[in-house]
């Protein structure tokens, strides 16, 4: 089984200041994600996401881009009654449409893109304080942060990494294999 979702935006992480992205016009996406971008590489740091590894061990970097979707994240605005979430304010990388349930894709998946490349689902980007701040400073309200960590569970979106390099731009359509 095959699903199509449709591109809306491609961002990019590229302030050493923020893990906050900014839509770009495309990418060209190479083993290690978007050059340029603040998770860009084949390998990573161990952080408190990997705590079977001492801190700053190299591993395999299982979040070389963040995918979101449109329909979660109105979600997981209506849930926190607040007009809009953007993608950027999550760190995204692409933004798409037409994967209500996005995040509940499995590990392994495969998605190809338009231009021949392929990504593979790594699971679930967890909710996590950073973008809650950020999310609290648009609206500010404070309490954005816990609730966006609780709101968020199961639809924030999920970290992928290249498989096969390729063009990635606003228009463009992911198959997903199922």
């Amino acid at each position: 089984m095959t699903m199509i979702i449709k591109v809306e935006a491609v961002l990019i992480a590229d302030n050493p200041a923020t893990f906050v992205t900014r839509e770009i016009n495309g990418a060209e996406l190479k083993f290690g994600g978007i050059e340029g971008d603040r998770h860009f590489g084949i390998f990573a740091k161990a952080d408190s996401r990997q705590p079977m590894y001492k801190r700053g061990t190299e591993i395999y970097n299982r979040r070389q881009l963040s995918l979101v979707s449109v329909e979660e994240l109105q979600g997981i605005a209506d849930r926190l009654s607040v007009d809009t979430i953007r993608p950027e304010w999550l760190g995204a990388n692409i933004l798409v449409s037409g994967a209500p349930e996005l995040t509940k894709l499995p590990m392994g998946i495969r998605m190809m893109l338009s231009s021949g490349g392929g990504l593979v689902c790594e699971g679930e980007n967890e909710p996590c304080a950073g973008p809650g701040r950020v999310i609290a400073e648009q609206y500010d309200d404070k309490s954005l942060t816990k609730h966006f960590i609780i709101q968020a569970q199961k639809s924030r979106g999920i970290v992928a990494y290249v498989e096969r390099p390729g063009e990635i731009k606003p228009g463009d359509h992911i198959e997903i294999h199922i």
